[in-house]
């Protein structure tokens, strides 16, 4: 089979993140080795895209020069992206914000580990806060994508992409290490060509080329203001378009919400625990519902409101100590309990102790 064609292959979370860049017609890749999420650079070098495609596949000398690589590459309007895991990202934050306030297009993944600190490589959700509050410094946004399952961390390459261009910010695949490790069959994109400099030029005219050509000036990238009044009409522009993308772009996935009279939120990994976790309640005549959050920014603040207070109460399930929880309260703005189970250090529940989690939260539920 070509791959100019749509192919099915079985093959780890992380294996099919390096396949779908490849396809998308990305520019190049910066990265450096961390588990769980080394397959990605190790893919990418057994494919050798650059006898194909002439993408660049460079492994760095450390994270931080990493993301200064795909800070310059982004500013010259191509296609490029890196990945890591927890404490890897954590050395990319402040080259993160750099690319936000540059207005650059980049696509970041994140197989998260559990931390903090060296941790553990086992899997993790400890870095939502960390993600969607923003790790560097100033006030900026990513757009942040949690695939929960291998078919989505292809599908995500490509959709992070195309938002990272459509909204001129960097974009976030933040997975845990289950779905970076996991095995499952995957139905690959179509080979993408990648952009000529004259697409790149037309698509992308604040694009750094070196060259005046019919501008009649060079395009200069910079994060730096001296101005007061410059700098805060910049941040202005940059919260316009955060709430653009907060009225455009927000993903979820619901389940067994009609009749819910509890609901629980999950994203990754644990989503799918839970929906299992549900189904055995339900069994009991629990109607339970669950909501997925696909977007963790913008986070679906509103079905999760308009769900949520219609129920007796709601609990949140995560690799971690509490996290995402906050904007789950915040969403149902208190109307109804919130709780919280987690586990943490690389341990990943099973669908009976999210039933019996759920039970000692609600007791009245039995």
């Amino acid at each position: 089979m070509s791959d100019r064609e749509e192919e099915v292959r079985l093959m780890k979370g992380n294996e099919a993140i390096a396949h779908a860049i490849i396809r998308y017609g990305a520019d190049g890749y910066f990265g450096y080795p961390i588990t769980p999420q080394s397959e990605v650079l190790e893919t990418l070098e057994e494919q050798m895209p650059w006898d194909t495609t002439g993408m660049v596949v460079l492994q760095a000398e450390s994270e931080l020069a990493a993301i200064n690589m795909v800070y310059g590459g982004a500013s010259t309007g191509k296609a490029v992206c890196t990945s890591s895991s927890s404490p890897g990202i954590s050395l990319k934050q402040e080259g993160i914000s750099y690319i936000a306030a540059g207005e650059l297009p980049a696509l970041i993944i994140n197989v998260m580990r559990g931390g903090p600190g060296l941790g553990t490589i086992q899997p993790s959700q400890g870095d939502y806060f960390q993600t969607v509050k923003g790790g560097g410094h100033g006030d900026y946004r990513l757009i942040v994508l949690a695939p929960a399952t291998v078919q989505e961390m292809a599908d995500f390459v490509g959709l992070g992409f195309d938002l990272a261009f459509k909204y001129r910010t960097p974009a976030m695949i933040l997975a845990d290490g289950v779905v970076g490790q996991m095995m499952e069959k995957v139905q690959l994109p179509v080979q993408r060509p990648r952009r000529t400099d004259a697409q790149i030029a037309e698509q992308c005219p604040w694009a750094i080329t070196g060259r005046a050509e019919s501008r009649g000036h060079r395009n200069v990238e910079t994060t730096l203001e001296m101005e007061p009044n410059k700098m805060e009409l910049n941040n202005h522009r940059f919260q316009e378009t955060y709430r653009r993308i907060q009225e455009n772009e927000v993903r979820y996935e619901e389940y067994y919400t009609e009749d819910a009279d509890y609901l629980m939120v999950a994203f990754g990994s644990v989503a799918r625990i839970c929906l299992k976790g549900i189904e055995l309640l339900r069994e009991k005549g629990i109607k339970v519902g669950l909501i997925r959050p696909i977007t963790l920014w913008p986070f679906p603040e509103k079905i999760i409101r308009e769900v949520g207070q219609k129920t007796k109460g709601v609990l949140t399930v995560e690799l971690n100590a509490g996290q995402m929880v906050e904007d789950v309260r915040l969403a149902v703005e208190c109307k109804v309990p919130v709780a919280h189970f987690g586990r943490m250090g690389g341990i990943v529940p099973n669908p009976n102790e999210i039933v019996d989690a759920f039970y000692k939260e609600f007791p009245e539920a039995k």
